[in-house]
């Protein structure tokens, strides 16, 4: 899943997977998924340059494409195989959507501003990346029609858990990566759908862009 034949960034996305690991990630599907996803198709042309560096970087609206080590983290949490259904919370650029695609058999994932949705469904479609449904609506009522799911990925930080994610995880199992607190700062928590209930579990600190929508802060 590398999008064009001319591709030339191939050295450098090497160099970003032995940042990665360097930085202590070991899940080699997710190594591997960093290794074959184009990151310079999901960002403006302006930063393109800077695709592959492991930092966060503006892609309009107010918007970021996360750090890849913060990505990389929470992906290696989820813990996916292969086999698994999974929805994410706030599209974005898409780059962590095709992540995500590399990583599971079905990506459902779920944008606000129709702008970044239509931007990031032309970027998946560059890489290559077929097993993607994107909706434009409010991610805090999730995508009820698609649950329940195997794994939640939430890239923005909101007050709380929405209960419709929560009803939307699979039981016996289903996870969920959420950050939850104040705006500009909040805690990564891992949230699992048990038999006995909901178990949430601190990850650490992080910065999201805020989770605007009816379970979350307001526009």
């Amino acid at each position: 899943m590398t999008g064009s034949s001319r591709d030339t960034y191939g050295g450098y996305r090497v160099r970003l997977v032995e940042q990665l690991r360097a930085q202590g990630i070991r899940d080699l599907a997710v190594l591997r998924a960093f290794a074959a996803t184009p990151r310079h198709l999901f960002v403006p042309e302006a930063v393109r340059h800077r695709a592959y560096e492991d930092t966060a970087l503006p892609i309009g609206t107010g918007q970021t494409i996360s750090q890849p080590f913060t990505q990389a983290r929470y992906l290696e949490t989820l813990g996916l195989k292969g086999e698994e259904r999974v929805l994410e919370i706030g599209t974005g650029s898409g780059y962590q959507t095709a992540l995500l695609a590399a990583l599971a058999a079905q990506v459902f994932t779920v944008e606000r501003v129709r702008g970044l949705a239509e931007s990031a469904q032309a970027a998946l479609k560059a890489a290559g990346v077929t097993n993607v449904s994107l909706l434009v609506g409010d991610g805090t009522l999730g995508w009820s029609a698609y649950a329940p799911y195997h794994a939640i990925l939430v890239a923005a930080g909101g007050p709380e858990i929405p209960p419709p994610l929560v009803e939307q995880l699979a039981p016996g199992g289903g996870r969920m990566i959420i950050p939850l607190g104040a705006k500009g700062a909040q805690t990564l928590t891992l949230v699992r759908r048990t038999d006995a209930g909901i178990r949430a579990t601190p990850i650490g600190d992080a910065r999201f862009v805020p989770l605007v929508g009816e379970h979350g802060f307001d526009a």
